[in-house]
C-alpha cells in the first residue's frame, strides 16, 4: 500500500500492513520512493502518513484507546 509521508509529500510504500492497522504500534515500515533507486526500508510514524489524497489515516489504526473517547 502507497502512503503519502505529509511532512515530505512523498510517496512511502508500506512494508508491513499488520503493523498499518495495529492501533498499539505507533511506526510502521517502508520504502520512499522518490529517484530511481529503490530506498533502504526505515521506520515511519504513522502521525506523519497519511493517504495519498491527503486524508488521515483511520484513528482506529493510530489510537489504541480509540472506543474510550
Amino acid at each position: 500500500m502507497f502512503l503519502k509521508q505529509s511532512s515530505s509529500g512523498d510517496m512511502v510504500e508500506v512494508m508491513d500492513m499488520t503493523a498499518l492497522g495495529d492501533p498499539c504500534r505507533d511506526s510502521v515500515s517502508g520504502r520512499v520512493h522518490a529517484g530511481e533507486e529503490l530506498q533502504e526500508a526505515e521506520m515511519f510514524a504513522k502521525s506523519d502518513l497519511v493517504f495519498p489524497s491527503g486524508e488521515d489515516l483511520p484513528r482506529c489504526w493510530r489510537d489504541a484507546s480509540y472506543r474510550d473517547h
